[in-house]
């Protein structure tokens, strides 16, 4: 079963800001944690993260759902520059609620100079029909909100004009 989950928010920044800030700044900042969710605290084996094809694993803290360490891996599905960039987040190291993958789409649009409209969405993928009432109450309740506070930490990281620290 999917579980898609869709948001939207306007930014006032750049185009290419707005495209490049969620994925190629520190993801430590993007996933502060959040509930169940636990805190990002660094990613490796990512020398080419950012292209199409490449991937990354994500580590975290301890938290209530999480042993601390190794998460999962990233993997950038699509990129089209300045336009939507389409990720892959699996290879789940603790249990996640009967899900096996989450892809996401980071898609911007500009309606005017420095006026970017965000359409951020993720679909939840999960092969466990025990799970599937849990399922969408995470999805529509929790994920949504985590969703909501991304897109705040990327708005603060915008505003902030933060470094990329990939191409």
């Amino acid at each position: 079963m999917e579980f898609e989950i869709k948001t939207d928010t306007i930014y006032r920044c750049s185009l290419e800001r707005a495209f490049k800030t969620p994925m190629l700044c520190d993801l430590s900042k993007v996933h502060t944690g959040y509930g169940l969710m636990p805190m990002v605290t660094h990613t490796t084996d990512d020398e080419d993260w950012g292209k199409q094809g490449s991937s990354k694993k994500v580590y975290v803290k301890k938290s209530l759902t999480q042993s601390g360490g190794f998460a999962s891996v990233d993997n950038v599905l699509e990129r089209v520059e300045n336009e939507y960039w389409k990720i892959k987040v699996d290879d789940f190291q603790s249990w996640m609620l009967g899900f096996y993958k989450f892809v996401g789409e980071w898609k911007v649009s500009e309606l005017k100079e420095n006026e970017i409209l965000i359409e951020y969405s993720y679909c939840l993928h999960s092969n466990k029909p025990i799970w599937y009432l849990f399922n969408w109450i995470f999805a529509n309740f929790f994920w949504k909100i985590y969703m909501k506070r991304v897109l705040e930490n990327v708005r603060n990281m915008v505003d902030h004009n933060e470094p990329y620290l990939f191409e």
